[in-house]
């Protein structure tokens, strides 16, 4: 029941992050927003898709994440695509630059959420897949069931066979 009411307060989630990403560690964080930008947040009116963090003079800045326009906001309205800083502790900051400072390594939001009627974000200190990495977990993913998008069941001799719509068939005794 307690569950439940948590993924409630999921306002947007960067799927696409965890399928072009391994995602090594996780930190939540903070936002510092406006006015009109935490009613659009509140809203449910957030593009995580193209987001990443930037370290930038010891303060973690959230960039390329879409909020829209509040629609009542008038002239106080916030630009959609604009930095916003991250409230994290300075130690933080300071893993995250030197991870960032590694080839390979990047930092995305993974999801923006409500905690105790504050914004945070849950940014991933993530590596870049290869495709060969990514086929492989849509596979793995299928094997334990997981994955039901795109996937087709068939009966064939007493086995159950998975056919992806962008993968050969492979078989899995059942």
């Amino acid at each position: 029941m307690k569950q439940k009411a948590k993924d409630e307060n999921v306002l947007a989630q960067n799927r696409q992050a965890r399928h072009d990403y391994f995602i090594k560690d996780t930190y939540e964080a903070g936002i510092a927003l406006t006015g009109t930008e935490i009613k659009s947040v509140r809203a449910r009116h957030v593009t995580l898709r193209d987001g990443y963090v930037q370290i930038i003079n010891g303060s973690a800045f959230l960039e390329n994440v879409h909020i829209d326009e509040y629609k009542e906001g008038n002239r106080y309205n916030h630009d959609p695509l604009r930095s916003r800083r991250l409230l994290l502790h300075k130690k933080e900051i300071a893993k995250l630059a030197d991870v960032k400072a590694q080839k390979g390594m990047t930092i995305v939001p993974l999801k923006v959420y409500l905690k105790h009627g504050f914004a945070k974000v849950l940014i991933g200190v993530a590596q870049g897949k290869k495709e060969y990495d990514k086929r492989e977990t849509i596979r793995s993913a299928t094997r334990t069931g997981n994955c039901a998008e795109n996937t087709e069941f068939k009966e064939s001799a007493g086995r159950r066979i998975f056919c992806l719509s962008y993968e050969n068939y492979f078989y899995i005794h059942t």
